[in-house]
């Protein structure tokens, strides 16, 4: 089985970048914007990009299950940055030398206090015993998801800590086209990095829920393959993302035979997302929630509302909705 990438670390364009003086596609108040150059990047070559898995790049935030106080446990990415006064001189340092090579961070003095809880993500270099910021001046990093953080509300909406379950969109196993939202015991997502998205997350590129009855769920990174991916090249990759029914995606993460990852946003490319439908919603979906009544009874609202969906088919996962009885347009048993 070929190895998937864990994300935790910033991935690296599929393409050489370059930073041009414009109003950022992606952030807003960010007065540059990194742009991809039609030249691949070494680390792609390395990695032998041509051999790897094509997967669909999640529009949501970053998730990573690890033991917390001896149980398989649901964290949310929380970055350490600098403080306001580090951050300007950052900043400067960036914009006069078109680049964050050779700036000096005092860790100790330079970064926001973090909760004890918070941990440094894998391969986080250190220098003297404290964690080294990287080229954007943050320091990746977890904090365990706890059920009274309001913050993390979201998060904590598609776990069942009591049961040690998580609420999973992924491929169906019975069903090569169709997507299925099942729970999965968090045990079995151990040390996986997954994308939380739904009603309250980036805008919801996906269309899930509404805010009357918003909808999340998790994805694990690397499982929505591309079929028929294009060749890494620039002008085709842009000819992709553009008219084929696959590339109505956030990007494209490849997963290296040596546990590389790689990447292509669409803003690399100088295009739009969200843009219209997405290819993850309007996949059709099959919801397999199948708990006891006993498990949901006293279990979050979002696993008792999936519980009853069980078994239930829908056409587009934009389509999933808690009301009830459903039309016979929208679900039919299987």
């Amino acid at each position: 089985m070929r190895r998937l990438g864990s994300v935790q670390q910033k991935i690296p364009c599929v393409f050489l970048t370059e930073v041009k003086e414009e109003q950022s596609r992606k952030r807003g108040g960010q007065q540059f914007q990194v742009v991809a150059t039609e030249n691949v990047n070494p680390v792609a070559l390395e990695a032998s990009i041509d051999c790897a898995l094509a997967t669909e790049k999640i529009d949501g935030t970053c998730c990573y299950v690890t033991a917390y106080k001896g149980q398989p446990h649901l964290w949310a990415r929380l970055d350490r940055k600098p403080n306001k006064q580090a951050e300007r001189r950052f900043r400067k340092y960036q914009y006069s030398h078109r680049s964050s090579k050779g700036f000096t961070w005092n860790v100790e003095e330079d970064f926001k206090m973090m909760p004890e809880t918070w941990i440094p993500a894998h391969r986080v270099k250190h220098h003297s015993g404290h964690p080294v910021p990287d080229e954007h001046g943050h320091i990746p990093g977890w904090i365990p998801v706890e059920k009274d953080n309001k913050q993390y509300c979201w998060h904590s909406s598609v776990v069942d800590s009591d049961i040690g379950t998580a609420l999973i969109l992924r491929p169906s196993s019975d069903h090569e086209d169709m997507l299925e939202v099942a729970a999965v015991p968090l045990a079995d997502l151990m040390e996986q990095t997954l994308e939380l998205i739904g009603t309250n997350v980036n805008g919801n590129p996906y269309g899930l829920g509404n805010k009357k009855q918003p909808i999340h769920c998790l994805v694990s990174h690397g499982s929505v393959r591309i079929r028929n991916p294009p060749p890494v090249d620039f002008e085709q990759l842009c000819s992709w993302f553009q008219e084929n029914p696959e590339g109505k995606a956030e990007g494209i993460v490849w997963h290296c035979n040596d546990g590389t990852l790689i990447k292509v946003h669409r803003h690399h490319l100088g295009l739009r997302w969200p843009d219209g439908e997405t290819t993850l919603g309007d996949r059709s979906v099959v919801i397999n929630v199948d708990g006891t009544v006993d498990e949901y009874n006293n279990s979050k609202d979002l696993f008792a509302s999936f519980n009853r969906l069980n078994g239930q088919c829908f056409s587009r996962l934009t389509d999933i909705q808690f009301d009830f009885p459903f039309s016979e347009a929208s679900a039919v048993t299987l």
